[in-house]
């Protein structure tokens, strides 16, 4: 028998989906908070979980991870009284089965978990019925949840031969997750070719991808062998393919439908076995409306699309991704690897990696360049910009304090005066705490519009409102 877990604190609303849920053959069981329902999620397993947005002790979406990690991976869908398109677009993007208002009928609501059984129930029989291989990743360093959605979408796109195209920022590895596919594919054995569209002069594109015959052109002076050619029976890699050329874009639409392709000067048509898989930093859709990105191509590229968290949305990870480079970087220089200190850990998850993993590895180079013969890795060694900005984000100015914290002055009897480290602290809760609610007021709960005033990545806000058990509904 299927079991389904229902966490929200309207009453009614539990009694009319436990009905609805017992109706279908499934035992029901409920938690009025996030806590309760945490913890039955963590000692029992469930097949689904129903998910109010707005509970008593904070935003229902902030514990999406932790529900994945239980041991049932259950599937989640979200439940409010009051839908949000962000919050919709937030919740299926970290890994929610839908979103639904509390507005729909029984009969809807019945639909949708009937279908989330169905896919549950064909995921585990294909996790049991098959043989369980680890995922090669060379140098995907990490195991936070954001990163394994990513390697999951990895593990089903080797299994196929549809087209892959990977977004995200500058330095998150792109490049890693199209070898990684290719690695774990069938077609391992054949050739990884590599296309950076950015580099690919105009003038000659059509020649470097699909060949030329001897005097096909002035200065063809042999014949040559394209790209597209070369990546039979493997993997071709286009690397920044929002910098395609547009006029190139229409032929290279045909060779992908057609897998097949007439060499400049070239009377036959040759046929190439290979698969695509394609990235960009760029928002492709954007460029479509705006006619830089042809739709047609963008349709064919983007049959899987794996989307790479930022490192700042995986601060878990950060710590071995250190390590990693750390201990690569002291092997190249020949010199034993350097232990980090913990505010040399701590100064570097509380910065922001605007140029993620990429950004990562120069500082890092920086700080054991910086830290000479010391035996440990210290705060002190990373570049003063990250410090400095880490710093600014630790103080509050006084406009800040004057609007939030406005704490009363302390007096102290002489004999019970604290020391300054616990009062310190307790200070910085109190003002951390006040701010939060404010950010929650002031956005009414929205909180998209909260991550971008605040400047914090979305698992550091919500992060911190657990930490202070803030609702993220207007206080």
């Amino acid at each position: 028998m299927a079991r389904v877990l229902i966490i929200d604190d309207d009453e009614p609303m539990c009694y009319a989906l436990s009905r609805a849920v017992r109706r279908m053959g499934c035992e029901a069981e409920s938690a009025g908070t996030l806590a309760a329902g945490l913890d039955m999620a963590r000692s029992r397993l469930y097949d689904i979980i129903f998910l109010d947005v707005r509970l008593p002790d904070g935003n229902g979406l902030s514990i999406l991870g932790d529900l994945a990690a239980t041991p049932s991976n259950p599937e989640v869908i979200i439940i409010t009284g009051k839908g949000e398109p962000e919050g919709a677009e937030l919740a299926i993007s970290n890994g929610a089965w839908d979103y639904i208002e509390k507005t729909h009928s029984i009969q809807q609501i019945s639909l949708t978990l009937k279908r989330a059984l169905e896919y549950h129930r064909a995921r585990q029989h294909d996790q049991v019925g098959s043989t369980i291989k680890a995922l090669r990743r060379e140098r995907i360093i990490g195991d936070s949840q954001a990163l394994t959605r990513a390697l999951d979408l990895v593990a089903q796109s080797a299994e196929s031969d549809s087209n892959v195209l990977i977004t995200g920022e500058t330095g998150t590895g792109k490049e890693l997750f199209a070898r990684a596919i290719h690695d774990n594919s069938p077609r391992a054995s054949g050739p990884f070719i590599i296309v950076d569209c950015a580099a690919l002069p105009e003038s000659i594109v059509e020649s470097i991808l699909f060949g030329h015959k001897k005097g096909a052109f002035t200065g063809a002076e042999k014949d040559q062998v394209g790209l597209v050619f070369q990546a039979d029976k493997g993997t071709l890699f286009l690397d920044e393919v929002g910098e395609m050329p547009l006029s190139l874009q229409k032929s290279f639409l045909r060779v992908l439908q057609e897998r097949a392709v007439r060499s400049l000067g070239g009377k036959e048509v040759q046929k190439s076995d290979f698969r695509l898989v394609v990235a960009t930093n760029r928002n492709l859709d954007a460029m479509a409306q705006e006619g830089l990105f042809r739709n047609d191509l963008l349709y064919r590229i983007r049959s899987i699309h794996i989307h790479l968290p930022s490192l700042r949305e995986r601060p878990a990870d950060i710590k071995p991704l250190a390590n990693h480079f750390i201990e690569a970087l002291c092997e190249r220089a020949g010199t034993p690897a350097k232990p980090c200190s913990t505010d040399f850990i701590e100064t570097m998850e509380a910065y922001d990696w605007q140029g993620n993993v990429r950004e990562l590895i120069h500082t890092l180079e920086h700080a054991l360049a910086a830290s000479k013969r010391d035996p440990y890795l210290f705060s002190q060694h990373l570049p003063a910009n990250i410090r400095a900005k880490v710093a600014r984000n630790r103080i509050s100015s006084p406009a800040f304090e004057d609007q939030f914290v406005q704490m009363d002055e302390a007096e102290f009897d002489p004999d019970e005066i604290p020391e300054l480290q616990p009062y310190r602290e307790a200070v910085c809760a109190n003002a951390e705490s006040r701010y939060l609610k404010s950010l929650m007021n002031a956005t009414k709960g929205n909180m998209k519009d909260a991550i971008r005033r605040s400047g914090l990545s979305q698992s550091r806000l919500y992060a911190l409102l657990k930490k202070h058990g803030i609702s993220s509904r207007s206080l």
